[in-house]
């Protein structure tokens, strides 16, 4: 192996303690195709003041042939998934080659290395099997993120997990922390464990971080097809119901990783409480601490927003908010064939269509969405974006709905290809942020912090992150939840409602009747979100709190 790896850049005294950083995706460039959505883009962010910070640190995932898939449109303007082919030119090959194993038959593995010049970040490395050593089966393990079928998704754990340790050590690069964010790349701890049979050994070397409360994304999986599958990395069964105290025929993973991990943390405080309310009855748990998630700033914020807030030139900031309201509208009128306008108020809910996150909760009333959206003396434009797992059917069909609906409606639109560069444009273009999850759901949310990165006003429930941030009617606009043990349909009846008298009674009279109050909370929101969100914040919370045991 010619390629040789020495650390690009001078580290900074303060972050000394080099760190590996696991995670299945990184949303780093629109360029880059590996993210699906709020875990990439949290990633991307850790990464970029990893790099800021100048932090000893490497990030390891993998290089998606297919990236997550692309977002295109039927013939009748509803969603389609297209798988395409994507190719790099600006990843470093590397001639790094070594051997991994899954269903007991050898994967070739090799890396391309994204060195931090080119998106100003932490050097990271993306594993990949498609390689012409491989069978076609070997090679498909890196062609699609989260696949949907389960020896897959089994097979790309054990690609990163596996894989990125071997990695490192072919490197000859040894973290004295291993991160993993999310459980994705649990068979990591499993092959430290091997090493050197030590459980003290790997709780001082491994840290874990939990990222959502929901079923489906706290994975469960049968042991016999993990042990046939190699996930365990070659430890018997009898040896891995020891070190995990796993006595059901199913591997809960987040418990384990829980369980293997000397730390762990939640990210944010809401989402604490719920960690510790589901998982310490378990017993045997490492200690859950809080780092609340943050948005790199330096990479969201529009820059001629915050200099006119910082000169106090309201008039310039009022008229750079209606210039990225044209760009955004632009894309609407190309999508949609509706012609928005800067002065109406300009609503935007996007984010990963899942089911908690409720992106047709304005439909539990249609008698009142219709008279919301035809108001003429208060108008409103409604935009949502967002990328359902391919899967997803449920997500789909919900993104479908909206659709049918929209087209009835020439204030209302639909768009595809939720990705960051339409992130940025929507969040920059927008009044105001919609979140509305069902509480205690939702265990942090970024995408709210970013939009008041760029002058968009949140308005939410206080669930995640919101309530650390949240001043209402100061810089945001809080949804009164209801009770969260009523049943899901009498919850979602009485969340739309809420949401409607909000904006009806509060957020649109002050944006037409009282502009300058509006600009305030705008201000004050571009302003309070700095620097406890900026994720330069949570990157040197990392050290501190969990890096540090």
């Amino acid at each position: 192996m010619s390629f040789t790896f020495t650390y690009p850049y001078t580290v900074n005294p303060e972050f000394e303690k080099k760190v590996a950083y696991f995670c299945m995706e990184f949303g780093i460039s629109q360029s880059l195709k590996t993210y699906a959505g709020g875990l990439g883009f949290l990633a991307g962010s850790h990464m970029k003041s990893a790099y800021e910070l100048k932090q000893n640190m490497v990030g390891i995932g993998i290089l998606w042939k297919y990236g997550y898939y692309d977002q295109v449109r039927k013939q009748d303007q509803k969603m389609d998934v297209l798988f395409q082919e994507k190719v790099y030119g600006f990843l470093k090959k590397t001639d790094i080659k070594f051997k991994i194993s899954v269903s007991g038959h050898d994967v070739y593995v090799t890396a391309l290395y994204l060195s931090p010049e080119t998106f100003q970040t932490a050097p990271i490395f993306f594993l990949s099997t498609d390689l012409p050593e491989n069978d076609y089966l070997a090679e498909t393990i890196s062609h699609k993120l989260y696949d949907a079928n389960p020896e897959a998704k089994i097979a790309a754990a054990i690609l990163l997990g596996q894989g990125g340790s071997k990695l490192l050590e072919l490197l000859n690069w040894e973290p004295e922390i291993f991160h993993l964010n999310e459980s994705h790349a649990l068979p990591l701890a499993f092959y430290l464990y091997s090493k050197h049979k030590s459980l003290n050994k790997l709780k001082n070397q491994l840290v874990f971080t939990n990222h959502t409360p929901e079923e489906a994304g706290n994975q469960k999986t049968r042991m016999t097809l993990l042990e046939k599958l190699g996930f365990f990395c070659g430890l018997p069964l009898t040896e891995v119901r020891a070190i995990t105290q796993i006595k059901d025929e199913e591997l809960d993973h987040t418990l384990t990783a829980l369980r293997l991990a000397g730390c762990a943390n939640a990210v944010s405080k809401m989402h604490q409480n719920t960690l510790c309310s589901v998982w310490t009855k378990h017993g045997g748990i490492c200690e859950i601490k809080t780092i609340t998630n943050a948005q790199n700033f330096n990479y969201w914020h529009d820059e001629e927003m915050y200099k006119a807030l910082n000169e106090k030139d309201d008039l310039k900031l009022t008229e750079i908010k209606k210039q990225r309201k044209h760009s955004l509208f632009e894309i609407v009128a190309d999508q949609c064939g509706e012609i928005y306008k800067p002065e109406i108020f300009t609503l935007v809910f996007a984010k990963r269509f899942a089911g908690y996150k409720r992106a047709d909760l304005f439909f539990h009333d249609m008698d009142r969405f219709h008279q919301f959206v035809t108001n003429a003396e208060r108008p409103i434009q409604i935009i949502w974006a967002g990328k359902p797992y391919p899967m997803d059917y449920i997500g789909i069909g919900i993104f479908d709905k909206i659709v049918e609906i929209s087209k009835t409606y020439s204030n209302c639109a639909v768009l595809i290809g939720y990705e960051l560069m339409l992130s940025k444009k929507l969040k920059r273009g927008s009044d105001a942020w919609l979140n509305v999850p069902r509480i205690n759901h939702e265990a942090s949310g970024t995408s709210g912090m970013a939009a008041a990165m760029n002058g968009s006003v949140n308005v939410g429930l206080p669930d995640g992150w919101f309530p650390e941030f949240a001043k209402d009617k100061l810089n945001s606009f809080v949804v009164k939840p209801c009770d969260s043990s009523l049943s899901e349909e009498l919850q979602d009846d009485l969340d739309a409602a809420s949401l409607y008298d909000l904006l009806e009674k509060e957020v649109l009279p002050m944006y037409y009747d009282y502009p300058n109050s509006w600009l305030e909370i705008v201000k004050r929101s571009m302003t309070d979100i700095i620097p406890e969100f900026d994720s330069n914040r949570l990157a040197t919370e990392y050290y501190e709190k969990l890096y540090s045991n």
